[in-house]
């Protein structure tokens, strides 16, 4: 396994220290800095609290440049996926000249701009001119107005405060990001905390304006984040059922394959992202919890990944599923503490190992599936999500006993006593029939339409989905303030959103296992 690894947890006895906020992004995106002291508050109970308060923040808003790429040879991507982990390092540095030089900026209107910001885009220009390189030594074309996305922006933010959630009728937030309009979609008729970055409001929040949260460093989540899941109007779509996955209905390839893999009890984790940034330690910036294959971590090739050893009861399943740890922040420090991609990012707090892991392939409803290949990476779910936009936000949130009721999309829901926390991650189960990948991670699939056909003759694969349930104490709501927040593992920028919620697969059945999936789906049977 990789640096950022855990096999089996220590000890977590002791009450957090507020961790600061080293933050990091992922090529490209919003960074803040909280500049002046903020609210935090810790009961006589112990129990840990947060309140939003008033506190300057600056922000540096960088056009992601990974989304950009869509068509990169394979023989550039090596190269490239360097050189975006070199976008993501830049940043860091930029935001922590930020964060540590308040005497000088207040001192010289002009320094952020030329001791941080310019400098930055000096750097961004001639990591873009690398891609371009890479790209078109080996004979591709690299639209070269992707020179524009050096330029970031900075905005000083406006004092804000937690003015809790609504249900119903709200805008999910467009943001501007570098002067680009992004978002502004409805989703499930709540408000993702639109955010002010180039002058709009940020969903009534406060960025940067808590520090606490079990040492959280002041990125999320608040009390907006989260609703009562019993006061919330019915949204679940149609067709969905009770455990909240969606059904096959009465036609097409109707049967079942669950593959057991547990739930991470032997706590396999790191902070890396084998699709996304291979080769590169780190790479996600957040903890991931990984079933099923037990050798992947950014260095994993194909064939050693193919040769693993796996949690799946299955042995035929040697795939590897991976997600965002959830933890809680009751002010207990986790293993990860001081580390990349913990603490040292702003993800603080407990890690709750799952109750239940169901991962189950589902057919198609126009007809039949074909077999995966090997090696397929699917992701689900946009972890940059909060600054982004929603096209490729793809979450579910529930309790258990309302999943075919609600299922939130921009909100943590708050359970009543006995029920569990629920994440459902639905994936894409159209396949361009020829790769196993492509340049962004997501054009050599996509999800099928209404009536089950896959456009562009795409051919439908089994659909994975997956459902995670978790015993979270429920957190509590009053005058503004969470008490004892849960939350899932983000990049810092993205402030613990759940909209930022997401999930990731490799492919590494045996072609006689996956060959037996698709034999029992298409015949309608439910299979193990």
């Amino acid at each position: 396994m990789g640096r950022n690894t855990r096999k089996r947890r220590s000890s977590m006895a002791n009450k957090a220290i507020a961790a600061s906020a080293a933050l990091a992004l992922g090529g490209g995106g919003l960074i803040w800095a909280n500049f002046y002291a903020s609210a935090h508050e810790s009961n006589s109970s112990g129990q840990n609290q947060t309140k939003a308060a008033t506190a300057q923040v600056a922000t540096i808003a960088c056009p992601d440049v990974g989304q950009k790429l869509t068509d990169v040879p394979g023989k550039a991507r090596a190269g490239v996926d360097k050189e975006l982990a070199n976008l993501d390092k830049q940043i860091t540095e930029a935001y922590t000249r930020l964060a540590s030089t308040r005497q000088a900026q207040a001192g010289d209107a002009s320094f952020v701009q030329n001791a941080i910001v310019g400098p930055l885009k000096d750097k961004r220009t001639a990591t873009i001119d690398r891609i371009r390189l890479d790209v078109e030594r080996v004979g591709g074309k690299f639209d070269r107005s992707m020179s524009q996305l050096s330029a970031c922006t900075t905005q000083a933010a406006q004092p804000q405060t937690n003015a809790g959630q609504q249900n119903g009728g709200q805008q999910q937030g467009g943001q501007q990001q570098g002067g680009q309009q992004q978002g502004g979609q409805q989703q499930g008729g709540q408000q993702q905390g639109g955010q002010q970055q180039g002058g709009q409001q940020q969903g009534g929040q406060q960025q940067g304006g808590q520090q606490g949260n079990g040492g959280q460093g002041g990125n999320g989540p608040v009390a907006a984040d989260f609703v009562d899941i019993t006061k919330v109007q019915g949204n679940a779509q149609l067709g969905v059922g009770q455990n909240g996955l969606p059904a096959n209905g009465g036609s097409g390839s109707q049967g079942t394959f669950t593959s057991n893999c547990g739930t991470n009890g032997n706590d396999n984790h790191n902070t890396d992202n084998v699709i996304v940034a291979p080769g590169v330690t780190n790479g996600a910036h957040h903890l991931h919890d990984y079933v099923g294959n037990q050798n992947n971590d950014a260095f994993a090739s194909d064939q050693e990944l193919a040769g693993a050893g796996t949690s799946c009861q299955n042995q035929g399943d040697k795939s590897s599923y991976f997600w965002p740890v959830l933890r809680v922040q009751d002010g207990t420090q986790d293993f990860d503490q001081n580390n990349d991609g913990g603490g040292k990012e702003g993800n603080v707090g407990k890690i709750l190992q799952p109750a239940s892991a169901q991962l189950k392939f589902v057919g198609n409803k126009k007809g039949n599936v074909v077999a995966m290949p090997s090696a397929l990476r699917i992701i689900t779910g946009d972890a940059k999500a909060q600054v982004n936009g929603n096209a490729n936000a793809n979450v579910n949130w529930s309790c258990t006993g309302f999943e075919n009721k609600v299922q939130l999309k921009d909100k943590y829901p708050i359970c009543p006593q006995g029920s569990q926390v629920v994440r459902t991650s639905n994936f894409q189960s159209c396949w361009d029939g020829q790769n196993i990948d492509s340049a962004n991670h997501r054009t050599h699939v996509a999800f099928a339409q209404a009536d089950g056909t896959c456009a562009n003759n795409f051919k439908a694969i089994p659909q994975l989905q997956v459902r995670l349930t978790y015993d979270v104490p429920a957190p509590k709501l009053a005058n503004g303030a969470v008490t004892n927040p849960y939350a899932v593992d983000t990049f810092p920028e993205q402030l613990h959103k759940p909209i930022t919620d997401h999930n990731d697969f490799i492919n590494f059945f045996s072609q006689q296992t996956m060959n037996q999936m698709v034999d029992c789906i298409n015949k309608g049977q439910q299979c193990k």
